[in-house]
């Protein structure tokens, strides 16, 4: 939506999840832990728009090179700072059964914080007056700054909510995985390659997008293991492009009309 590629949209990830961690081995209750996570990233996010992204809206392989520099350095730094690994908090105990199989109730509220993400990322943007700006400066900024909006805070409020969101996820998931500083780099493809498939409606793309790589990913996953898995789903995105190249938000659109 901004024209710019953030190879280190990861490392809000990781650091939603160190923030996390952190607070809860700090003393924090883990849900407060989980918010303070999703701030600092949020807030660290709008830093980095002003100090380096802004520079490089509409210039998509420039801000790759330099998200991808400010990728390499936060993840050597953390490197140096924090070392190869940090001590993790476990999963919040809880489980149910379904037939012969055990699952997580952690694992439920991680479904339910992606849906609330979702809802929530709809309603601020097709619901408020924040959203009626951020999606006019996206279309037409010249245009949005000659009718008084303020195109620089927009932005920069924009790509933090995207940190912050970020921040979230990696905060949800720090009682589930291994904390190293290289995390974030395991959630960038399928990321991309989900916002590829969605096609270019974010809001109305993204969702089936995911779930239909995920149910892909699973299944295999379940039959032959991960790196089959991971193989399977990066040719469906192939074949999903190949037959639907304007991706699934266009394909729903065409069918709208």
């Amino acid at each position: 939506m901004m024209g710019v590629i953030n190879m280190a949209h990861g490392e809000f990830i990781m650091c939603g999840a160190y923030v996390t961690v952190g607070l809860v081995h700090g003393g924090f209750p883990l849900p407060l832990a989980q918010l303070c996570g999703t701030i600092a990233a949020g807030l660290i996010g709008v830093l980095v728009e002003v100090a380096i992204v802004r520079k490089f809206y509409k210039r998509p392989l420039d801000s790759l090179l330099a998200t991808w520099g400010l990728s390499l350095v936060v993840t050597q730094g953390m490197l140096i700072l924090v070392g190869s690994s940090v001590s993790g908090i476990g999963t919040p105990p809880g489980s149910f059964m379904v037939g012969e199989y055990t699952f997580s109730v952690y694992r439920l509220i991680l479904f339910a914080g992606a849906l609330a993400a979702l809802g929530l990322i709809y309603v601020v943007f097709m619901r408020t007056r924040f959203g009626v700006y951020a999606r006019a400066t996206m279309q037409n900024p010249q245009m949005a700054q000659a009718l008084g909006v303020r195109v620089g805070r927009v932005y920069a409020l924009s790509f933090g909510l995207g940190a912050a969101l970020a921040g979230f996820c990696g905060a949800l998931y720090a009682p589930t995985m291994t904390l190293i500083p290289t995390m974030g780099a395991t959630f960038v493809v399928e990321s991309f390659v989900t916002v590829v498939v969605g096609g270019s409606n974010v809001l109305l793309g993204t969702a089936p997008a995911g779930v239909l790589l995920a149910a892909v990913r699973t299944a295999l996953n379940a039959w032959a293991g991960q790196i089959i898995g991971q193989i399977g789903m990066l040719i469906a995105v192939i074949i999903i492009i190949r037959v639907l190249p304007e991706g699934i938000s266009g394909f729903l659109t065409r069918r709208q009309r």
